[in-house]
């Protein structure tokens, strides 16, 4: 399929989608937004991609918030409307049973930060930003910011910067947790699909079973968590991955995971 404002592609089991509207910093109107939502569903039924990196055009931004000329004609019930578009793509993007990279490579404000908290973990380029400025615009975080910012980086931390909508950089985003490596922008990307090679190298279900347990065991207590845990991990037994990596160990070489989602 053709997009007009992503751009996507899969190469090596890795898919990488980078937002394409690079004169407007990368900015989310609804048209980037369903196309991104499209885009996702085809990540979501294509067996053969393991991994999905995110990344933005250009040299400035990864996603700088919401396309404000747009944003400004709305009235209230379109802006219901476009604040449920944005939460139906970040849910699915969430939801999806793949790991997600966000790789950022310059401002990811707004939106652009709703994206990457959705992401499984954040590599950041020296150059990158994240905040939610969306208050000095009379406006709050309307994509799942004040849900996923307080769960990421602690209620506290989420309401000084969704309050004074202050701009912060990849060093403190670093600091607080938000983000798990800081690279040369220049090796943003490799240093992303190294990771994402890495991880298509393990075995499809036990990476899987890993992500949902994680996720699914976050909103429980902890003993329920455990729980979900017990269930993941013997379900994995019965993945013919499983068998592989258990005989490999004992024969001293390498596993070669090739089971997929039903053996």
């Amino acid at each position: 399929m053709s997009y007009n404002n992503i751009i996507f592609k899969v190469e090596n089991n890795v898919a990488t989608l980078t937002f394409n509207r690079p004169k407007a910093l990368n900015a989310l109107n609804n048209e980037l937004i369903g196309e991104l939502y499209t885009a996702l569903e085809a990540v979501q039924h294509n067996e053969e991609i393991r991994v999905l990196i995110l990344t933005g055009a250009g040299e400035k931004s990864f996603v700088a918030g919401a396309d404000i000329s747009e944003l400004a004609t709305f009235n209230p019930l379109q802006a219901k409307k476009f604040a449920e578009l944005g939460h139906r793509a970040i849910n699915k993007l969430q939801e999806l049973p793949i790991p997600v990279i966000a790789a950022v490579n310059g401002f990811a404000l707004g939106g652009g930060s709703e994206i990457a908290l959705a992401s499984d973990f954040i590599y950041a380029s020296e150059n990158a930003k994240f905040g939610f400025p969306e208050i000095n615009l009379g406006l709050i975080p309307g994509f799942g910011g004040t849900q996923r910012a307080p769960r990421q980086i602690g209620k506290n931390m989420a309401k000084e910067m969704i309050f004074t909508g202050k701009i912060i950089s990849a060093r403190d985003a670093f600091d607080m947790g938000m983000v798990n490596k800081i690279t040369p922008p220049e090796t943003l990307m490799e240093d992303a699909l190294k990771t994402a090679g890495m991880i298509v190298l393990k075995g499809k279900t036990s990476v899987r079973a890993a992500k949902q347990a994680i996720n699914n065991g976050m909103d429980t207590d902890l003993a329920t968590g455990c729980k979900i845990e017990i269930d993941a991990f013997s379900l994995c037994m019965a993945s013919q991955d499983a068998r592989e990596g258990t005989t490999a160990f004992l024969e001293k070489r390498k596993p070669e995971f090739k089971g997929d989602l039903c053996k």
